[in-house]
């Protein structure tokens, strides 16, 4: 088992919370609009990436690859985030939400996709909620990133979350791939599609998700840091 110390913010007050997981998941192509899914699919086979052949997808991650720090080291130059909701399964009863960054080498992702999601730490916010308190309005939940490159602030990602499965349809899928209880199992959500063109290796990645109804939000930040100090033929 590895422990992760969050904070776990209520509509009551806030605690610390120590989470236990053994497991990490990273799900993909999960929007509700499968058809969209499978031309956004059609376009990345066209530029040689490596496609799987049905959606959703699910990767397994190294546990120990779940970050909250403000900052990672990366290999190379073409690296970027992806803003994911995370869910915190300690067991069916007690689940809690937070959001993330599936933070991905794409010069791998070309020939690999599983391989691409181990060389880069899952970022994930230091507070949590429990999911119990926005089911009732979970569409309504907006999440949304910027990054910025070269000193430019760019809007990366913004949506709803009624665009991507929900907790119990993603729930309901992992379970049909993982044999066994899902406690103890931390699951990134796939993500939408960008504002940009093309994907943008930035020096920086931010994200928040807001909950209008509850008036409050989950935000953080990193610093993306190639090890560029030495030349690697």
């Amino acid at each position: 088992m590895v422990d992760i110390n969050l904070t776990l913010e209520t509509t009551e007050g806030s605690r610390p919370l120590t989470f236990s997981y053994s497991k990490m998941v990273n799900a993909g192509f999960t929007g509700k609009n499968q058809e969209e899914v499978r031309h956004h699919l059609d376009e990345l086979a066209e530029k040689g990436i490596d496609v799987p052949d049905s959606t959703p997808t699910l990767y397994p991650v190294v546990p120990r690859a779940l970050s909250t720090d403000s900052a990672m080291d990366v290999f190379g130059e073409e690296t970027s985030g992806e803003l994911e909701y995370v869910l915190f399964f300690k067991d069916d009863k007690e689940i809690y939400v937070g959001l993330g960054s599936d933070h991905t080498d794409r010069n791998l992702e070309e020939f690999h996709i599983p391989r691409s999601k181990q060389i880069c730490p899952n970022i994930v916010t230091t507070s949590v909620w429990p999911l119990s308190e926005i089911q009732d309005h979970w569409d309504s939940l907006t999440m949304r990133c910027s990054v910025v490159k070269d000193n430019e602030e760019i809007l990366y990602q913004e949506g709803e979350l009624g665009l991507l499965l929900n907790p119990a349809e993603l729930i309901d899928f992992v379970k049909g791939k993982i044999e066994g209880p899902l406690d103890g199992t931390v699951i990134f959500s796939g993500t939408f599609k960008m504002l940009t063109d093309e994907f943008v290796f930035a020096d920086r990645f931010s994200g928040e998700l807001v909950d209008g109804r509850l008036n409050r939000k989950l935000v953080f930040s990193y610093d993306v840091l190639p090890l560029d100090y030495m030349d690697v033929e």
